[in-house]
């Protein structure tokens, strides 16, 4: 065959497998196609994200610590609240009590909580009412904090005003200053109105001041989780949280960024060096232990506590646990506890057994892959945490000794 025909002859043949093939693949375009094996349990089930609450299948060892190892000195609860609110500003000296001394002291026995500090305990007659109720009675037991005067913050003479009346709430058994998020996010140039007044406002330098010379300090919450910053959408991972409470979204309008917040809260604590700050929340970033490491180094009148953020301490163990140890002496503990019925809705922070409970098995086990709220969903994300088994030494800083010294409360 010359090399033309045998040429040829392929070229014919390629087009007759070419033809063959199209051909083959009509005829099983043709054939009738299976259907798809059926499931066993029926139909395709489609279920609300609200309504799944999955168990964990996981086998792994469960601890119950009923009691701390050492008594608890609970630095961030509420057990008063402002009596009057617009929009996230109190007003006025008014104050309601969420329960009452015996109803708490009854769980703080049973807890092993030596004290329990209340950070909101209002002003003028009102903080002169918590006192009273909770701090005079039993000595120790209960601690009480002041908070700023915001509904004078618009007229003249607030700065000295201000740091008057840090004094006076001193004098009438105050230990400390409590900032809520109050400030940078609710508080307006008109109290209620008016552009945002930004964390590290001059007016207030006299308040940070004046608590710096009476040895007190100043428990500050600025800004909230970085979710609550972001569209509330499908990539959102507290979406569900958000969802029930739109409240908490800060995002777009005319809120200040996360970023923002804390770097004029690092403005203040730069330039008040003799104030102790307690920085809320691990921060309000524990997201990212990297950059509250940062703030502790470069700021030492700051400590932080960790109420409310087990949840995200706990979801990476062995970077929280590096984080206690490098930070043993400033790190405190706190729940954020809130008696019912205003902690409903919040079961990451309802005050009771069960949640001090998680609390101690988190920092003294290393249990896995358990609930950090008392709640059938969790109410903060979905996903579990694990325990970081701190050491004695470290827990005994922890649980009070880093407080005690803080606050002035003998244990």
């Amino acid at each position: 065959m010359s090399i033309l025909s045998r040429r040829r002859w392929f070229g014919l043949l390629g087009a007759g497998l070419m033809a063959g093939s199209g051909m083959a693949s009509r005829a099983e375009e043709a054939r009738p196609q299976a259907a798809p094996p059926k499931r066993s349990g029926g139909p395709e089930k489609r279920l609300d994200l609200s309504d799944y609450e999955p168990k964990s299948m996981l086998v792994v060892p469960e601890t119950h610590v009923e009691r701390a190892r050492f008594p608890v000195i609970d630095v961030h609860t509420h057990i008063s609240f402002a009596a009057v609110q617009r929009n996230g500003v109190a007003i006025g000296e008014k104050i309601k009590f969420l329960a009452e001394p015996s109803d708490l002291l009854a769980v703080m026995d049973r807890k092993n909580i030596h004290t329990m500090v209340d950070l909101t305990g209002g002003v003028g007659e009102g903080l002169v009412a918590a006192v009273q109720k909770f701090q005079e009675p039993h000595p120790g037991r209960f601690v009480v904090f002041t908070e700023p005067w915001y509904s004078r913050s618009n007229q003249p003479g607030y700065p000295q005003f201000q740091a008057d009346a840090i004094e006076k709430a001193h004098r009438a058994g105050a230990k400390g200053l409590k900032v809520l998020k109050t400030l940078g996010l609710y508080l307006r140039q008109n109290i209620t109105s008016g552009p945002l007044v930004k964390v590290d406002d001059r007016r207030f330098d006299p308040m940070w001041e004046v608590c710096g010379s009476l040895g007190i300090p100043v428990a500050m919450h600025t800004g909230d989780p970085d979710a609550f910053f972001l569209p509330t959408n499908r990539f959102n991972e507290r979406f569900e949280e958000l969802n029930h409470h739109p409240d908490w979204s800060f995002y777009d309008r005319d809120f200040p960024s996360k970023r923002e917040l804390l770097e004029a809260r690092q403005r203040v604590f730069a330039r008040h060096p003799r104030t102790q700050f307690m920085a809320l929340h691990v921060g309000n970033h524990a997201i990212d232990l990297a950059s509250v490491s940062q703030m502790l180094d470069r700021y030492p009148n700051v400590h932080v506590e960790i109420a409310a953020r087990i949840n995200e301490l706990g979801r990476q163990p062995r970077n929280a646990r590096k984080f206690f140890d490098r930070y043993q002496d400033r790190i405190m503990f706190g729940t954020d506890a809130i008696p019912l019925p205003m902690g409903a809705g919040m079961p990451q922070q309802i005050f009771g057994d069960k949640l001090y409970e998680i609390y101690y098995r988190f920092l003294e086990t290393e249990d896995e892959y358990f609930d950090y709220a008392p709640a059938p969903k969790p109410p903060q994300g979905r996903w579990e945490i694990y325990g970081i088994g701190l050491p004695d030494s470290i827990l005994h800083k922890v649980y009070n000794q880093n407080a005690a010294r803080l606050i002035g409360v003998r244990i």
